[in-house]
C-alpha cells in the first residue's frame, strides 16, 4: 500500500502544466540489455515527464509536484519540501589503490573495458577524450563490457573549476547499476536542487544522510556497495552503502526498485543477475582511478594454486 501524507506546501511559484506521462520504468527483458536514454531538457531522464516544476528566486528548479509517492514515504519523488542534508566538510580526498583482486575499469590510460551500447543494442568503442591520466564525459553513456552484480565500485570525479547552471544543470552524471539503479552525480557545492536528486542520492529515492561537497574543480571519491535485487519467489530488494569523500551517506539503503520514473512508483522488473554498470554522460565531469570487485557470500574457501 501506498501511503501518501498531505503537507501544506510553501513555495515560490509553481509553474508551468502538470506533466501527464506515465513511466512503467526499464522494461527489460531477462537477457537482454539497453542504456538509459540522457535527459532531455532541466532534470529528465530520457525525455520523461517530471511533473510541475516548483522555482526558487532565481529560476532555479527545486523540485516537482503531481509526482507520485514511492511505498512508505511522506515524499514524493524529487519534492521540493523534503529536507536539504546538513553540510559537511569532508577531510582529505580520499584515492583508494586497486586491491589484488579488483577489476581496474580506468587505469588512467585507456577505455578499453568500456564502450557505447546503443538502444538497440548495438555496440561501438568509447569515444570519451583520456588525458592526464582522467577522462571526461562527453555525451551519451559509458558501459562496461562485463556484468555484475553484488560489486564494491570506488572510482574519484571532478566537477569542472568552470561549471555553470543551478540545480540538475550543473554537472549533472550519474553511476547506474545495471542500467537500472542510479547514484547521481552532481556539482551540491552551494547548489540548491531537490533532496532526492543531488549529488550521491539514491536517485529519486534517497537523499544523502548529509551533503559532504567539495568545490568545483576540486577531486572527490565515492565509495558504493551494491547488493544487487534478487528474483526467485518474492522479490528481494537491492540496497546501497555509500561513502563519499569518506563519510557514510547511505547505511544499506534499501531500493525501491528502478530510480527513473517519477509519475509512477518505483518498482522491480525481472532482470538478469549480472548487468553492465554505466556512467551517464550529461556533463563534462572529469573521472580517475574506477575499479570494482565483485562480493561473494561469506565461507568462501581459498583457491590453492
Amino acid at each position: 500500500m501506498i501511503r501518501q501524507y498531505h503537507t501544506t506546501i510553501r513555495r515560490w511559484a509553481v509553474v508551468g502544466a502538470a506533466g501527464f506521462a506515465i513511466v512503467a520504468g526499464s522494461f527489460l527483458s531477462l537477457s537482454g540489455f539497453t542504456q538509459q536514454g540522457a535527459g532531455a531538457g532541466r532534470g529528465a531522464r530520457g525525455g520523461v515527464g517530471q511533473g510541475t516544476p516548483v522555482r526558487g528566486p532565481n529560476g532555479e528548479v527545486w523540485g516537482f509536484t503531481d509526482t507520485a509517492f514511492n511505498p512508505n514515504t511522506r515524499w514524493r519523488i524529487h519534492d521540493p519540501e523534503r529536507p536539504q542534508p546538513a553540510a559537511v566538510t569532508p577531510g582529505e580526498t580520499v584515492s583508494i589503490p586497486a586491491p589484488s583482486d579488483a577489476i581496474v575499469l580506468f587505469d588512467g590510460k585507456d577505455l578499453s573495458r568500456w564502450l557505447n551500447r546503443g538502444q538497440n543494442g548495438a555496440e561501438s568503442s568509447a569515444t570519451w577524450p583520456v588525458r592526464d591520466g582522467y577522462f571526461e564525459a562527453q555525451g551519451g553513456n559509458l558501459s562496461t563490457r562485463e556484468s555484475f552484480g553484488d560489486v564494491q565500485l570506488h572510482l574519484e570525479y571532478a566537477i569542472p573549476a568552470d561549471v555553470t547552471g543551478s540545480s540538475q544543470d550543473r554537472g549533472n552524471g550519474g553511476v547506474i547499476f545495471m542500467g537500472r539503479y542510479e547514484i547521481q552525480i552532481l556539482d551540491s557545492y552551494n547548489n540548491r536542487t531537490y533532496a532526492d536528486g543531488m549529488m550521491a542520492s539514491v536517485y529519486g529515492e534517497w537523499p544523502p544522510l548529509v551533503n559532504v561537497s567539495r568545490k568545483p574543480g576540486e577531486w572527490q571519491s565515492l565509495d558504493v556497495v551494491f547488493e544487487a535485487p534478487r528474483f526467485t519467489g518474492r522479490v528481494t530488494p537491492g540496497y546501497f552503502t555509500v561513502f563519499w569523500n569518506g563519510v557514510v551517506v547511505h547505511n544499506r539503503a534499501e531500493l525501491y526498485g528502478t530510480t527513473t520514473p517519477t509519475m509512477t512508483p518505483h518498482v522491480y522488473t525481472p532482470h538478469d543477475p549480472e548487468l553492465p554498470l554505466q556512467i551517464q554522460g550529461r556533463a563534462r565531469v572529469r573521472y580517475r582511478n574506477i575499479w570494482i570487485r565483485r562480493l561473494k557470500p561469506y565461507d568462501q574457501r581459498a583457491k590453492i594454486n
